[in-house]
């Protein structure tokens, strides 16, 4: 298991032992049977350039059969007599030929996996056909008493960690966690790091499912919700692409929805999913929202046309980028863009680059139809029950900017902006339809503008 110790090689061994891994998919992937191509004597005529000597041409399943001679993990290919132009992979498995209809588009495949090579193909095949084969009845179980449920190794960092981040609790989570160079913390595994950071009392605790996606791990690795082996030659299981979390695929179905976004995995601010953003900068809202709010708070509320009015684009994308690029610390005080629909701008932008809206599209045609409501207090009690269903993330956003706007409207008389105007404007920014239907968005916008009145106008009874 030296590769697992050489992986957790930057944490002191007296601090941290891994866990015992599950070995026993491991060694049955080792057990599994190897290719062994059966190399056609002649030249093929018409033989795919995409293919090799294991190539036969168009030959019956028969003869496919006494070539590959009973040998287990023997493997042709041939082209089909009954379809010419298809082909089949068949190999000997189990004392039996298994005939596989084969598929090229730059990769070769049968399945869901693509491969470089026919050789790589076939290898990853018999592993795992061997795997199902011994071991279907394990697989089955592996979620059943899982290592994520406990994560008992966990504990031996917890009290470490914690002390790590008191010491820096005076720094932002971006430099006490993710930052330095030399902390421990971020060398670890994402489970343990997961433990560490559930443990932090500054920690935000919104509920956020993980991003997976299936990913080929170079090098043995294992499960880190069952403790097994990811068999395979690649694509054995999925990342996710927030926290780092590596599991097999079944097995992500399982995992709780408590992913800790690792700041270094986030890439840019905009763009960014608002729960990821705000977990990964352990705040309660995008730094983008406080940052620019305050600036335009301390300096714009008596600004005619404030949110109407645009800013340049050239410079609404520097401030974009200054956020991407130091996040926090991005400068858009006075001194670099005195003009506050800059700022406005910048903000609204962020807003409709989310990747899902504040207003999330599971609940926008729910907040649709309670603004078509007649009665007003039975609008005010469907909305308010709308409200409810927005992720903890989405909700204290649009808490704190329906507070901001509520500002904006109390200047009216210099700004000219009410409810409705600013209704209007962040309408169609903070809420959009599930479907791209420039219709849809036409006939909603009525509504899109009402639903953003009516928070602001009741922001104190609603939130």
């Amino acid at each position: 298991m030296s590769f697992l110790l050489q992986q957790e090689s930057d944490v002191d061994a007296e601090e941290y032992q891994p866990p015992i891994w599950k070995s026993y998919l491991y060694q049955l992937q080792q057990e599994a049977p190897r290719p062994k191509r059966i190399i056609c004597p002649g030249e093929v005529e018409n033989r795919p350039k995409y293919y090799g000597r294991e190539f036969h041409g168009i030959i019956s399943r028969e003869k496919a059969d006494e070539l590959l001679g009973g040998v287990e993990g023997a493997y042709i290919l041939r082209e089909s007599q009954r379809q010419p132009g298809c082909y089949t992979l068949a190999l000997r498995f189990g004392n039996q030929t298994l005939n596989y209809r084969l598929f090229y588009d730059g990769k070769h495949f049968v399945g869901e996996k693509r491969f470089e090579s026919i050789h790589d193909l076939v290898t990853d095949g018999l592993i795992t056909l061997y795997i199902e084969t011994k071991a279907s009845e394990y697989i089955s179980k592996m979620t059943t008493n899982p290592i994520y449920e406990h994560i008992g190794y966990a504990t031996l960092l917890r009290e470490k960690v914690s002390r790590r981040l008191s010491r820096s609790k005076n720094e932002s989570r971006k430099a006490s966690v993710t930052n330095e160079e030399h902390t421990p913390v971020e060398k670890i595994s994402s489970l343990v790091r997961r433990a560490a950071l559930t443990h932090n009392d500054n920690h935000f605790n919104y509920e956020k499912t993980h991003n997976f996606k299936v990913h080929t791990f170079r090098g043995p690795h294992w499960c880190e919700y069952c403790a097994n082996f990811m068999w395979g030659l690649i694509a054995q299981g999925v990342r996710c692409s927030d926290c780092g979390l590596n599991v097999h695929k079944q097995c992500s179905k399982h995992v709780p929805n408590d992913c800790q976004p690792d700041l270094k995995r986030i890439k840019k601010v905009y763009c960014c999913d608002l729960t990821t953003l705000v977990k990964a900068h352990n705040t309660q809202r995008p730094m983008v929202v406080d940052i620019c709010i305050r600036e335009i708070e301390a300096r714009g509320l008596k600004s005619e046309g404030l949110y109407r009015v645009s800013g340049f684009t050239e410079h609404i994308e520097d401030v974009k980028m200054a956020f991407d690029r130091d996040g926090e610390k991005a400068d858009i005080s006075a001194n670099i863009y005195p003009d506050i629909n800059i700022i406005t701008g910048a903000l609204k932008l962020y807003f409709r680059d989310l990747p899902i809206p504040v207003i999330t599209y599971d609940t926008y045609s729910k907040f649709i139809e309670a603004a078509k409501i007649s009665n007003a207090d039975e609008r005010l009690e469907a909305v308010h029950e709308v409200l409810m269903l927005l992720p903890p993330a989405h909700y204290e956003t649009l808490r704190y900017l329906m507070i901001h706007l509520k500002k904006v409207t109390m200047n009216e008389k210099d700004n000219f902006m009410n409810a409705e105007n600013l209704g209007i404007v962040f309408g169609p920014t903070l809420m959009r339809p599930p479907e791209d239907s420039t219709l849809t968005t036409l006939h909603d916008m009525r509504y899109q503008k009402l639903i953003v009145q009516i928070l602001i106008e009741n922001e104190d009874v609603l939130f």
